[in-house]
């Protein structure tokens, strides 16, 4: 009894730990979408500023993987 208690709550903290893969689409989509705008705004600019949406989304995506990792330790770690 006590075992499966403690694998239901692993599986509920990995659940809740995927959340931040959600939360990581959301960050690329807000990066992507405001370098886009911007360069809209003022093409010849948008070429200079590339490499910092580039090092954004990494960032983004950084967390999104660092909670996929939390939730497969929290799965399988037990």
């Amino acid at each position: 009894m006590e075992g499966s208690i403690v694998e239901m709550g692993a599986f509920i903290g990995a659940g809740l730990a995927s959340v931040g893969m959600g939360g990581a689409a959301i960050g690329v989509g807000n990066v992507v979408g405001n370098f886009l705008s911007g360069a809209l705004r003022n093409p010849s600019a948008a070429a200079g500023q590339t490499a910092t949406m580039f090092i954004g989304i990494a960032f983004a995506e950084a967390l999104g993987i660092f909670s996929f990792l939390v939730a497969l330790l929290l799965m399988f770690a037990v």
